[in-house]
């Protein structure tokens, strides 16, 4: 007689594997899964090195009914990413890292999930979790670009602009005190070969923002990064970078159009909400030390 279904685990380093198994619950609510649809995504366009040398790691969290409930998507030297979970697979997920990748830097998934996992994590370890970047995710309702508009225009960033993309992610990456995920120049080379990189430029031509989108997957597209040098800010060309790409994404066929903000930035949450943005819900990042 069969035995009856088990809530468990299951880790892979297949990603088409991963996709097979966790693409149709990833795809039931994009916005939650964004993080995980948009980093397989990129390993499945530009290869499983695309955010470092490390070999990925999936996993997909499977109730008691047999369905796939849960899903972890990590790219070493990466903090892992997670679908919202329940605790007990939270708890069960850190018991089982514990064993398989005993290294992990951390976890970044919507604050609760966040929480459970770092509490198990340090139980199950002895490792100590620290509170890093809290966020909000949003989604765009009614887009309203900035009134009045700044000078200037956006436009679509090509090979030309690479080496701006690329220590314009660098620069990102320090300002918000975040390892880029990627390097600056496979950055600049994934994001161009899709025109996933606006630029606003004043009238002369010099660029002045960057706007970045992932591509469109599960019908949804998420706005990151936005980036303005400090000596360009409090223009209004973040907004306009911002409200550009977002009105290409529509057009794209985005059905949500999406964005996470530093909690600790209220410029940034005013300025989205301006825009149109919409809160949905709130996301925290946690780093772990490897002391045993």
């Amino acid at each position: 007689m069969p035995s009856e279904p088990r809530a468990t685990w299951h880790f892979t380093a297949d990603l088409d594997g991963f996709l097979d198994r966790a693409g149709e619950f990833l795809r039931t609510d994009p916005a939650a899964h964004t993080a995980l649809l948009s980093v397989t995504d990129t390993l499945r366009v530009r290869g499983l090195r695309a955010y470092g040398d490390g070999d990925p790691l999936f996993g997909t969290y499977t109730g008691d009914d047999g369905t796939v409930q849960g899903a972890l998507v990590q790219t070493p030297p990466h903090r892992a990413a997670l679908s919202p979970l329940a605790p007990e697979a939270a708890d069960d997920l850190a018991r089982r890292l514990a064993d398989v990748s005993p290294d992990l830097p951390g976890v970044a998934t919507e604050r609760r999930t966040a929480q459970a996992f770092a509490e198990a994590w340090e139980k199950h370890t002895g490792a100590t979790a620290t509170v890093g970047i809290e966020q909000r995710l949003y989604r765009l309702g009614t887009l309203t670009p900035p009134e009045p508009a700044p000078e200037g225009r956006a436009r679509v960033a090509g090979e030309a602009d690479r080496e701006l993309l690329g220590r314009w992610h660098e620069e990102f990456g320090e300002a918000v005190g975040e390892r880029p995920a990627m390097a600056p120049g496979e950055w600049a080379d994934a994001r161009i070969a899709y025109g996933g990189v606006t630029l606003w430029e004043t009238p002369d031509g010099t660029p002045v923002a960057m706007a970045g989108t992932t591509r469109l997957v599960a019908g949804q597209i998420r706005v990151a990064p936005v980036y303005t040098p400090a000596a360009r800010r409090g223009r209004g060309y973040g907004g306009a970078a911002t409200a550009a790409v977002s009105r290409a994404a529509l057009d794209a066929g985005a059905a949500e159009v999406l964005l996470f903000t530093d909690l600790a930035n209220p410029t940034s949450n005013g300025l989205y909400q301006r825009i149109g943005y919409r809160p949905v819900r709130d996301y925290a990042q946690y780093d772990f030390d490897f002391v045993r």
